[in-house]
């Protein structure tokens, strides 16, 4: 019995980056200047640090394409698993550095605390409510920030729903936290060997999903991914396409930095809830009343200056990053004509992953990236969940015009 082989598409020719638009990235600078120094004086050294930390994750996210969105959708779509095998790479090696980080027990803020949350009934309801809206917005939580810093403007109706979604938790969070009780609170580095037993035991985890994910390649054939443009020698790091495993590995040493930096992990989405209430109170609508805001940290942070708040000024960094590293490389475009559809599913998937993310805890990046490096048995689940939610999101695609990847295409 002979074997047929399957003829994939050839991929498309690599192409080499345009040239720089130097009045974008001259603006981008100055911004990045002006508001360091903003940052500086309103919060002191540390905070400013962390802004640096934003800054080179919107370089990371934009240069290596990193995505989670795509990630998940390429894989269920036509089996494509490359950048499924980038996250469990940023994850292990990750793990690693956290393990290090939270066993010492120091940080430049004090104790370092990781992400551990219940994985119960809030992480199942608002991951699957997340992968959902990330696939009917066109984006997750950190790539609605670097998105948006590269000029990307139907990706601000999906932070514009992000928020709105933030903003309606803050008046149901005792039911929301009377959900996320639900569940046991797993940290897998309870073990006779501490952190390096939890290590071990996200590596083993680590190693089985690479070896599904070949599986389903081998079995489904998918079609090449197409390059993005790249530069030549040496320039190549300020204005190409980087690899994935550089990306990953870069995106796990800065939420390690941040972790050591602050005391606390990676996270982005706690921040749209604060925006959507200050842009609320800014036009007279008073929201402190929402029970959110009643509890004496959150009304603290209502009160004072954004910049005062490290989730908030990490985002900046991160979409002020992107604006410079997307002019950078020649691609910052700002789109003038955005179908209705496309809006709409925009503003729905963005309402349904800023209210998925605090019924879960947090999101793509604060849940999933920050759990699992922190050992969190929750950050899996999530994972799981945004998959299953995955599908949903990809059935419901075509009815804002969007697409989705077939394997007959020669790019995912």
């Amino acid at each position: 019995m002979s074997v047929v082989e399957v003829e994939r598409p050839a991929p498309r020719p690599v192409r080499t980056a345009p040239p720089a638009q130097r009045g974008v990235v001259a603006i981008g600078i100055a911004v990045a200047v002006v508001l360091g120094l903003a940052v500086a004086n309103a919060a002191g050294w540390k905070m400013t640090v962390l802004y640096g930390v934003g800054l080179a994750l919107g370089l990371v996210l934009f240069h290596s394409r990193f995505g989670f969105t795509s990630a998940w959708r390429q894989l269920i779509t036509v089996g494509q698993g490359r950048a499924i095998r980038a996250h469990m790479l940023m994850l292990g090696v990750a793990s690693v550095l956290f393990a290090g980080i939270l066993g010492s027990g120091y940080s430049l803020s004090g104790t370092p605390e990781p992400q551990l949350q219940t994985a119960g009934l809030g992480v199942v309801f608002g991951a699957f409510l997340f992968g959902v809206g990330m696939q009917v917005g066109g984006s997750c939580a950190s790539g609605t920030l670097f998105a948006v810093g590269s000029g990307q403007t139907a990706i601000i109706f999906t932070l514009g729903g992000f928020i709105a979604g933030s903003v309606f938790t803050a008046f149901i969070s005792p039911f929301i936290k009377s959900v996320q009780s639900i569940g046991p609170k797993v940290s897998l580095a309870e073990t006779p060997l501490g952190y390096a037993g939890g290590v071990l035991i996200t590596l083993v985890i680590i190693g089985v999903v690479v070896g599904v994910s070949l599986l389903v390649e081998r079995r489904r054939t998918p079609p090449p991914i197409d390059q993005p443009p790249i530069a030549k020698g040496v320039l190549r790091a300020l204005r190409g396409s980087w690899p994935l495993w550089v990306g990953a590995v870069l995106l796990a040493a800065l939420n390690a930095a941040t972790l050591f930096v602050s005391g606390s992990s990676w996270g982005i989405t706690s921040a749209f809830a604060l925006w959507g209430a200050k842009i609320l109170g800014w036009i007279g609508v008073d929201v402190s009343g929402a029970p959110f805001w009643q509890d004496p940290e959150n009304a603290a942070k209502l009160t004072a200056s954004v910049l005062t708040d490290r989730i908030s000024v990490m985002d900046f960094g991160i979409m002020v990053g992107a604006l410079i590293a997307a002019a950078l490389a020649g691609a910052f475009t700002l789109h003038r004509k955005i179908p209705w559809r496309m809006a709409v599913g925009a503003v729905l998937g963005g309402i349904m992953m800023g209210i998925g993310a605090r019924f879960a805890g947090g999101c793509n990046i604060g849940a999933y990236f920050s759990g699992i490096a922190s050992f969190s048995l929750h950050g899996w689940l999530w994972g799981v969940m945004a998959i299953v939610g995955t599908y949903a999101g990809v059935a419901l695609r075509p009815l804002f015009g969007l697409g989705n990847p077939k394997p007959s295409d020669a790019v995912c």
